[in-house]
């Protein structure tokens, strides 16, 4: 069955109607090189520092503090390489948690490959670090603290913040992975005390392939790309024009049309999380249920398998995505769903439904419609589950 309910926007969102019509000229009679001193490349270069204008005002920053990239994965591997290698004179300790997405825990990796040592805060059942455990952690070698905004499996918003209260009062450079946040939360990277912030179009009606590290001034931090002098001479390489139009019009709608956007969300999200709940035993809520991301709903059903789940949602035409890895063909559960204390079992029957602009609420009521009978379908093939209705064993 073709699919017609896309519940997956934490992977990815279509691109709006109003920035694939921005972004077209680019392709096409603007396709200017904006290094060029001719008419269509000041056209093109016109055109960059209009969206840099327009990431900026979405986030409270400066222009010259935008910086433009291939998306979130180079923003984070940016910020975190960038930092950690420009002060590595001053110390080699970095500080994330241990829910962060691959971008940054496999950049942690690498750099600790190099001779640099990183703590992974753990975090609570709702997936929260805590800012005594972030302060028990400081040593004097510590150089940067990545924390991300919000979680892109369970939806947990951090307490951005204190977190960057706290690095500021301790001169520590703070980077936060606002991939997800960005679209679905008020940002203000002063308010919040924040020195480097990564974003990516694509979760926010954008296109593919562009995104943007926001770097405070006076931020030391080393050039990530050698080459030419794009980017004031700290990211080489022709600018991706057309995404980058297409990420300016795209963070420029969402910042218009928050408070709108994010009263849908959130009334079809508690709809499906009640009735969810309600409906169908041995079901988990994972993430905190109020600091939240408003579209965020992911469920642990016991006694299920999360592919087999994914398969037949599919099949009924809903587009959804797993807790687990299965996708990418490896065995191991989600690594966020094992720190925040489930097992094995239960983190392989999970499932992550994220609601955006396209949905309605007839979908949220074919989804609950359909997900009964499929979690009890899929139980009944497992012999645990028969033990448990025959009162032979507690769950």
């Amino acid at each position: 069955m073709e699919t017609h309910i896309y519940l997956d926007h934490a992977a990815t969102t279509p691109v709006k109607r109003e920035v694939l019509e921005a972004m077209l000229p680019y392709f096409s009679e603007k396709f200017g090189n904006p290094s060029s001193v001719y008419s269509i490349g000041r056209e093109s270069r016109k055109a960059l520092d209009e969206a840099r204008e327009q990431v900026a005002n979405a986030i409270g920053a400066q222009p010259k503090e935008i910086y433009f990239t291939s998306g979130g994965s180079e923003s984070d591997n940016w910020a975190l390489k960038g930092v950690a290698y420009a002060n590595k004179s001053k110390g080699n300790h970095i500080i994330t948690s241990s829910i962060e997405h691959h971008a940054i825990h496999n950049a942690c990796k690498y750099l600790e490959n190099d001779g640099f040592e990183v703590t992974y805060l753990p975090v609570d059942l709702n997936g929260l670090i805590s800012i005594d455990d972030l302060k028990e952690a400081i040593r004097p070698t510590t150089t940067l603290i990545s924390i991300m905004f919000a979680n892109n499996e369970i939806g947990t918003i951090q307490p951005i913040k204190e977190i960057g209260k706290f690095a500021r009062e301790k001169g520590i450079c703070f980077h936060t992975d606002a991939v997800q946040a960005m679209g679905n939360i008020t940002i203000n990277v002063d308010d919040l005390n924040i020195d480097l912030l990564s974003l990516s179009a694509h979760k926010f009606y954008g296109p593919k392939g562009i995104g943007a590290l926001y770097i405070r001034k006076n931020v030391k931090i080393t050039s990530f790309i050698q080459g030419g002098g794009q980017e004031k001479g700290r990211r080489a390489g022709t600018e991706n024009v057309a995404g980058i139009v297409g990420l300016g019009k795209a963070i420029e709608l969402a910042v218009q049309n928050l408070d709108s956007y994010n009263s849908k969300l959130l009334y079809l999200r508690d709809k499906l999380i009640k009735n969810v709940m309600e409906r169908i035993p041995f079901v988990r809520l994972n993430g905190d249920s109020i600091k939240r991301l408003p579209g965020n709903a992911n469920f642990s059903f016991d006694f299920i398998e999360g592919e087999s789940l994914l398969l037949m949602l599919d099949m009924k035409g809903i587009a959804a995505s797993s807790g687990s890895a299965c996708s990418s063909g490896s065995l191991d559960p989600s690594h966020v769903l094992l720190a925040i204390g489930l097992s094995h079992e239960t983190s392989h029957g999970s499932l992550r439904l994220t609601i955006g602009d396209d949905n309605t609420e007839e979908h949220i009521d074919y989804v609950l419609e359909v997900l009964s009978p499929i979690v009890e379908r899929l139980r009944e093939m497992s012999p645990l589950y028969e033990k448990v209705k025959r009162g032979e064993k507690d769950v």
